[in-house]
């Protein structure tokens, strides 16, 4: 059974876009990965990211319920998985107990499961793609993930058929083609 080898970054969805990313920047020394209208990817470290920034205002018009505390807020805490193998190994446990992820994703930078706990609270459980930190910023800073910074929705019984089926895994972590996927309601945003 695998569990998580690092926690990975926090979302969170605001009305107050500029001055959080700047309060990020000021209190935690942060420096902005990938920044647009609506989405903003900091670290503070050697990881690709540990902060993302979702501008509600960019995605939802305001509204008197806009400031309350079910619209800002966390979005979703993610967990780094040591390989994909024990991602899809734990996404496979989860399934045969009624655990199934709402979105599966390959981002670009990784491969991601949500999930949902009983009370809605939002988990992503991801594999990162590239060998290195590195590569992983010098990816998010290019065309590519500017032109399609949410990803493309996969499916994670054809991923684990070919993972258990011997494909090299380098292969199953290359970022398919295909449309942009839209992120689900069942997200909240």
């Amino acid at each position: 059974m695998a569990s998580p080898s690092k926690f990975a970054h926090v979302v969170y969805r605001t009305r107050r876009f500029d001055e959080m990313i700047d309060w990020y920047e000021n209190v935690f020394e942060a420096r902005v990965r990938h920044r647009d209208p609506v989405l903003a990817f900091l670290t503070y470290d050697d990881e690709h990211h540990r902060f993302a920034f979702v501008n509600l205002a960019a995605l939802k018009t305001a509204s008197p319920e806009s400031e309350t505390r079910a619209d800002v807020g966390v979005d979703h805490v993610a967990y780094t998985y040591a390989s994909l193998g024990d991602l899809l190994e734990t996404y496979s446990r989860l399934k045969q107990r009624g655990i199934s992820p709402y979105w599966p994703v390959h981002h670009g930078p990784t491969v991601s499961f949500y999930y949902k706990d009983p009370d809605g609270n939002r988990l992503e459980f991801q594999v990162d793609c590239f060998k290195t930190a590195d590569e992983a910023t010098a990816y998010m800073q290019g065309g590519a993930f500017a032109a399609n910074p949410i990803g493309i929705e996969i499916d994670p019984e054809a991923l684990l058929k070919q993972y258990r089926g011997g494909a090299p895994v380098e292969s199953l972590l290359a970022r398919p083609n295909g449309p942009t996927s839209a992120i689900p309601a069942e997200h909240g945003v």
